[in-house]
C-alpha cells in the first residue's frame, strides 16, 4: 500500500476544488488558480474539506500513480493557499545580484551582468545583495526557475564560490599541496 497516497489532503478555509471529468483539476485559493490535468485512472474523490486519492487495482503502474497524483494534488493546494519558495545564497568576491522592475541582474564574474527575467506566476526578491528568494504558486516552475539561477555558477568545492540553495551542503575539497 502507498503510505503517500493513502493519506487524506485536506483542504484549507478559502481553498476551492473542483474535479471535471477526465481528471482536470482546478484549484482556486487566496494566492491564484492552478489547473491540471492528472492521470484519469486514479479514482479522486472530494468529500466535504478532504480529497482522498484511490487506485482501482494493484497492478504496477496504478502503484506508481497513486503516490505520485496524491503529492501532485497535494502541491496544487498547498501552492495557492501557501505557496512555495526556494532561497539561494550567492558566495564570491564581487558576486552579487540585484533586482530591476521584473530583471533579475547578476554579477557572477562575467565580463557582463546576467540578466533574467521573472517568468509569468513567478516573483524574485533580493533582499540583500548576497540572497535570492523565488516565489511562486506553482512547486515545478519555483524549482525549474531556481535551477536555472543556479546554473549560471554551481558552486564549486575549493572555495565555495557559486550560487547555492540555503539548505544545500557543499562536501568541500582540500586543495593541491606543493612536494618539500
Amino acid at each position: 500500500m502507498s503510505r503517500i497516497g493513502i493519506k487524506p489532503i485536506t483542504v484549507p478555509a478559502g481553498v476551492e476544488v473542483k474535479i471535471a471529468d477526465g481528471n482536470e483539476i482546478t484549484v482556486k485559493g487566496p494566492k491564484g488558480t492552478l489547473t491540471s490535468k492528472l492521470s484519469n485512472e486514479m479514482l479522486i474523490k472530494k468529500e466535504e474539506n478532504t480529497i482522498v486519492v484511490e487506485r482501482p487495482t494493484e497492478n504496477k503502474k496504478h502503484k506508481s500513480l497513486h503516490g505520485l497524483t496524491r503529492t501532485l494534488l497535494n502541491n496544487m493546494v498547498v501552492g495557492v493557499s501557501e505557496g512555495f519558495e526556494k532561497k539561494m545564497e550567492i558566495k564570491g568576491v564581487g558576486y552579487r545580484a540585484a533586482k530591476q522592475g521584473n530583471k533579475l541582474v547578476m554579477n557572477l564574474g562575467f565580463s557582463h551582468p546576467v540578466e533574467m527575467e521573472d517568468p509569468e506566476g513567478i516573483t524574485t526578491e533580493v533582499p540583500n545583495q548576497f540572497e535570492i528568494i523565488v516565489k511562486g504558486i506553482d512547486k515545478q516552475l519555483v524549482g525549474n526557475y531556481a535551477s536555472k539561477i543556479r546554473a549560471w555558477r554551481k558552486p564549486e568545492p575549493y572555495k565555495g564560490k557559486g550560487i547555492k540553495y540555503v539548505d544545500e551542503v557543499i562536501v568541500r575539497k582540500e586543495g593541491k599541496t606543493g612536494k618539500k
